[in-house]
């Protein structure tokens, strides 16, 4: 083996290490087929925005290492909580990352969605008087939002259920929200999450939304919530 092959060969085994660990953020699979939310979401666009869209803020905040090597430290979670630290790639791709994971295990297909906990439409009523206005509060947020973000159902710090949005890919968790608390339900309210189906017809898109809501997923939220 010459020195130069040698060399070669070290720089490339040194090349894929730093790669290695740097790749520390990755990208759960989706937890059904990315047609199994049809009609609501359309198989393309769940390609699209989990293949494409949620892929690229993976890369990005991996990519982002480089500059913050404690990143290969931090679970996503608490990434969130102190995002504040953090230049804007981190703050667009840590909260993209972050919203989409929390996106797709809000949804399910219709089979298998559930209804809500006893216990959270107790809380529910209590707090908005009723499923249909809490609904109805729910879509004026995700209409209202302006250009790009999310709408947000929340346990705040004390106690209490409520709705908010974030611009972009902010989200509750983070240090920076105007309104800060622990997400139970969020819907993407960007373009590329409905357009290709939709067009410009977000309040369809909200509507549809509903039907494909993972209650099951959401009455653990609250659980957890409760309990800490």
């Amino acid at each position: 083996m010459t020195r130069a092959f040698k060399t070669t060969l070290f720089l490339l085994t040194t090349s894929v290490i730093s790669m290695s660990a740097l790749a520390d953020f990755k990208q759960a699979p989706l937890p059904y087929a990315s047609n199994a939310l049809e009609p609501a979401i359309d198989h393309q666009t769940m390609e699209i925005h989990y293949g494409k869209h949620h892929k690229a803020y993976v890369d990005n905040l991996n990519a982002q290492i480089k500059t913050y090597p404690e990143l290969d430290k931090i679970e996503l979670i608490q990434l969130q909580k102190q995002i504040s630290k953090y230049n804007t790639a981190v703050r667009n791709n840590g909260g993209g990352h972050f919203n989409h994971t929390f996106f797709w295990d809000s949804l399910a297909p219709t089979a298998k969605t559930g209804q809500p906990s006893a216990t959270l439409l107790k809380k529910i009523n209590q707090d908005f008087g009723s499923l249909d206005a809490f609904k109805q509060k729910f879509n004026e947020a995700a209409s209202g939002r302006f250009g790009s973000g999310w709408a947000w159902l929340i346990v705040t710090p004390d106690g209490k259920l409520a709705i908010t949005s974030t611009p972009n890919q902010d989200n509750p968790l983070m240090d920076i929200a105007e309104t800060k608390g622990t997400p139970l339900l969020g819907l993407d309210v960007w373009e590329h999450a409905y357009y290709l189906k939709y067009q410009n017809r977000r309040a369809d898109y909200i509507k549809a939304f509903w039907s494909v809501v993972n209650w099951n997923k959401v009455n653990e939220r609250y659980t957890q919530a409760v309990k800490k």
